[in-house]
């Protein structure tokens, strides 16, 4: 079991919600955290079909036998009315309960009751090469990603595969979240070809015989689903022309590699270099969410193509994600003509392979990826 850094305490009296993608750890570390908590989990079908049937039974339990700490309900998504008992149960009785799901997408749209203020917000990640210590590695984790249950695997294909199908079956079809399934799961695969880029949907829509409408509606549904996320262009003060589209990332790269079909990905190789810019991305969200810093992770792209991956903060930080042990002057032209058009940029740094730090006359850091995480986790960029 992995000790994860998110921060989740009861102590404030508050109420929460954790989202999450599947198999990321939600029940398991909120069993960890609160072993002797009442549990209802919905994934069981007898509970389920109960409750959507009678939400009101949840209060009716609770009222008969008051628990004395946290109420934990998995997949609270599954059953949206119960949040209106949730609701009352705080504010009559002043239970605490701790709501963990996959997706907000049906509970927000179908205008479900959100507890108006009376929650706190957590997203759990897949493991971070903080939480696993000396058991990281980089090549296992561009080629299986970080799913608890998947990283330690010799080869995590097979359980990827099944992982993949489980998300289209009850996800998906079973929310009845799109009409026309095998155009979505073609859309997979080819919107997985576009990660770590800008997105065209026309071309996508194209690809999967579907109208860019309906293609924009399922990247909207891959996010609701917290299974991608998009990356803002840093916009702020430019002085040359700038690319403004967002940039596409799924949650984690063991499912982007077989969604794209890339197989064993070896160091040198381009997509190994895709699945580090994937992983690196995947490690700031993460960062980010577990300090409760806030700060806004975009990036930066000339119209003439030139670009650095991430830009941290209001410019605290710009880095170059480099799958390379030997960075030469071509991999610093991004951060050098970021210099240029933002001179306020506070740090400029490489991440990459090379195993010795070293600082150019012009003051760009290249530092092992590794030493940049935890000159990170130290609070030393942002």
């Amino acid at each position: 079991m992995y000790k994860r850094d998110i921060k989740l305490n009861l102590k404030t009296r508050r109420t929460f919600f954790l989202w999450g993608p599947r198999l990321t750890g939600k029940s398991t570390l909120l069993r960890e955290r609160y072993p002797a908590a009442k549990r209802y989990d919905l994934l069981n079908t007898d509970l389920f079909i109960r409750l959507q049937r009678s939400p009101h039974l949840l209060r009716e339990q609770l009222e008969a036998s008051p628990p004395s700490g946290p109420v934990l309900i998995d997949e609270i998504q599954k059953v949206p009315a119960l949040l209106d008992e949730v609701h009352w149960l705080i504010e009559n009785r002043g239970l605490i309960f701790g709501l963990c799901g996959s997706s907000a997408r049906k509970v927000r749209r179908g205008h479900a009751n959100l507890l108006g203020g009376r929650a706190d917000r957590f997203e759990l990640h897949p493991l971070i090469r903080h939480e696993l210590g000396n058991e990281f590695s980089l090549e296992k984790a561009l080629n299986n990603g970080l799913l608890p249950s998947f990283y330690p695997m010799e080869s995590a294909a097979r359980a990827i595969r099944s992982y993949c199908a489980d998300y289209l079956k009850e996800e998906i079809a079973a929310e009845g979240l799109v009409r026309n399934l095998p155009a979505f799961t073609t859309f997979l695969e080819t919107a997985s070809l576009s990660d770590t880029e800008q997105v065209s949907y026309t071309t996508i829509a194209r690809d999967c015989g579907v109208s860019a409408p309906a293609v924009k509606g399922y990247f909207e549904l891959l996010v609701d689903t917290l299974m991608a996320s998009f990356l803002p262009s840093y916009q702020k003060r430019p002085k040359r022309r700038i690319v403004q589209a967002p940039k596409f990332y799924f949650f984690d790269v063991g499912v982007v590699n077989h969604l794209a079909r890339r197989g064993s990905l070896k160091p040198g190789s381009e997509l190994y270099g895709k699945a580090m810019e994937n992983w690196f991305h995947h490690e700031l969200r993460a960062h980010r969410a577990y300090t409760e810093k806030d700060h806004a992770i975009s990036y930066w792209r000339l119209s003439t193509g030139i670009e650095v991956d991430f830009i941290l903060g209001e410019m605290e930080c710009a880095v170059e994600v480099k799958a390379s042990a030997n960075i030469h002057s071509d991999h610093l032209k991004g951060l050098r003509e970021l210099k240029k058009d933002q001179p306020r940029v506070k740090h400029r740094v490489v991440a990459c392979l090379e195993k010795t730090p070293r600082k150019t006359d012009d003051g760009i850091l290249i530092l092992p990826y590794a030493q940049f995480l935890d000159r990170l986790w130290g609070g030393e960029w942002i």
